[in-house]
């Protein structure tokens, strides 16, 4: 749904300057990350040569996109405070399992991908399954990222849709395909910093212009009532609320299945992390982008809920603007020129950060997982390098084609939760019972992963969709999704693995918890790998879940 046509923003020369020079550094950083580009692995994994502290920041500005900036303000302006659950409930939690618990199995394995890990743990139809739809998940949601860069460039700055999908394209392809994943990293830190420059100004200004935080949730309670700024008020069962979901969907929809789905499995994450120097490096990497994660709500969803006070027509049916409209709203009526040029660039920082994550992790599975496993094998390295350049175009320009798909959705953090309840979910089911398992089968990893798409699909389609059972919103028929893959997907693998022959363990060796291979370890100095015998991992999990537990639960 496009944005508002009175949306239009008054740029001028220097709000333009300061983009044009945006982009002249984005390109830079492309130009000089190819020279460190000689091998495949350089061009899809960094060659394992980053360290935490960039990692880390580029693992959170990976999924600031459009899932965060347009997707989660607009969430903060439908839902309220509800919203915090995506990031304290739905995000650290499965942040510090994947750097405790996850990293070791893939950073030691030394897989490219999350698909990889499938093959050495249940075989090739699996690998096979797992790449194709998690390909197919990263063009739609790079569509996603293209689409609602391209709604608020012709909102705002009067480009046709065309012309800013066009022009974004090619500047996320150029530095992808010079630099290969450490030009994207590179670049996801600069605009990391970009998006809090212009995140930072808005919701002060905003605040400041509805009468600091009493004003504003003077206004929302009045309007909304008291649970509207209230994370839990209103999540009993049988309870209605904005949301449409309870404490027990919230929990084990969002919180367990869909949030350990995404942050565990999704490679456009993990992919940073495995870019690391060394496995401690690649531990760290999720729990240092925890704890800018933690704030950025007070970003993201405090502007949508400004947005509404000083737009109260906004997602009214039969009015111009959309929830996804929250924050252009406030660009338009509060920013100055010069501001307004960093917010803007920042916007689209958000989205070609998106964006780019999205594309190279599609290049990587693509060519590793599916083209070099499957179609042309054993071929030299330079050979994989070429086709991972050529795959990256292929990416953009499907990405380019699936764009207008989420345009269907009024709130687009709709759509991708539909996506990740799809995708993400029933693969999370195959891994975890399949790392903590033994008897796991690869049988049981095929069927288990193509159960539970088809099963969270179907309850979507059929049972909300057309009205068989009662659910009052999108993102409440995506958490009961959720639940539906992982339970059937689960029940699916142990039935399977009870009626089949499991792998012989030594084939198992650094791929289940509680075995280990040479490859698992660290150098002997590092001592013992194991994460709960390193205290020093432990302090990190245990401050960033407190501070995840204390903030959602005090609202």
């Amino acid at each position: 749904m496009p944005l508002a046509d009175g949306l239009r923003l008054p740029v001028n020369g220097l709000d333009y300057t300061i983009l044009a020079l945006y982009f002249v550094v984005v390109l830079g950083i492309g130009f000089a990350a190819r020279r460190s580009v000689r091998t495949s692995l350089d061009f899809f994994l960094s060659g394992r040569s980053l360290p935490a502290w960039v990692t880390g920041l580029a693992f959170v500005a990976a999924n600031l996109g459009a899932t965060e900036i347009l997707g989660m303000a607009a969430n903060g302006a439908q839902y309220g405070a509800y919203t915090v659950h995506w990031y304290w409930i739905g995000a650290i939690p499965a942040m510090v399992f994947l750097g405790l618990v996850m990293m070791p199995f893939y950073y030691g394995s030394k897989v490219r991908s999350v698909p990889e890990f499938l093959l050495h743990r249940f075989g090739p139809s699996s690998h096979l399954l797992s790449s194709v739809i998690f390909a197919v998940s990263s063009v739609l949601i790079a569509g996603v990222n293209l689409y609602a860069m391209a709604i608020v460039l012709q909102a705002l700055l009067g480009w046709p849709q065309w012309v800013a999908i066009v022009v974004a394209g090619f500047f996320v392809l150029a530095y992808i395909t010079l630099g290969g994943l450490s030009s994207a990293i590179y670049n996801e830190v600069l605009q990391f910093f970009v998006i809090l420059a212009a995140l930072i100004p808005l919701t002060i200004v905003g605040l400041k212009r509805v009468g600091g935080w009493h004003g504003l949730s003077h206004s929302l309670t009045a309007s909304h009532g008291d649970d509207f700024l209230s994370a839990w008020g209103g999540t009993g069962i049988g309870h209605p609320n904005p949301l449409g979901a309870n404490w027990l969907t919230i929990v084990l929809g969002l919180g367990f299945v869909m949030s350990f789905g995404y942050w565990t499995t999704n490679f456009a994450e993990v992919q940073r992390a495995l870019s690391a120097k060394n496995l401690s490096a690649a531990r760290r990497t999720p729990l240092i982008a925890a704890f800018p994660k933690m704030f950025i709500p007070m970003v993201v969803v405090v502007p949508g809920l400004i947005a509404l006070v000083m737009e109260p027509s906004l997602g009214r049916a039969g009015g111009d603007l959309s929830y996804n409209d929250a924050i252009p709203v406030l660009m338009r009526d509060l920013l100055p020129n010069g501001v307004l040029g960093i917010a803007v660039t920042g916007l689209l920082a958000a989205f070609m950060a998106g964006m780019a994550a999205n594309v190279s992790s599609f290049n990587t599975v693509f060519t590793n997982d599916i083209w070099a496993a499957y179609v042309r094998r054993g071929r030299e390295d330079a050979y994989y390098l070429r086709t991972g350049r050529v795959v990256t175009a292929v990416g953009v320009v499907i990405g380019m084609g699936t764009a207008f798909i989420a345009s269907s959705f009024s709130n687009i953090m709709n759509y991708l939760q539909t996506l990740f309840s799809f995708f993400n979910v029933p693969l999370f089911c195959v891994f975890i019972i399949g790392m903590f398992w033994k008897r796991a089968t690869a049988a049981a990893g095929f069927w288990g992963l193509l159960s539970g798409t088809v099963a969270a699909m179907v309850n979507y389609f059929w049972f909300y969709k057309q009205g068989v059972i009662g659910i009052p919103s999108d993102q409440g028929a995506n958490f009961v999704s959720s639940i539906v893959a992982f339970v059937i997907g689960a029940a699916v693998m142990l039935a399977v693995s009870l009626c089949t022959a499991p792998k012989p363990a030594a084939s198992l060796a650094g791929l289940v918890y509680g075995t280990s291979s040479p490859g698992m370890a660290e150098p002997a100095a590092e001592g013992d790998d194991a994460w709960y015998r390193r205290p020093a991992l432990l302090g990190w999990g245990a401050v960033v879940l407190a501070a995840a537990c204390y903030v959602p639960f005090s609202l």
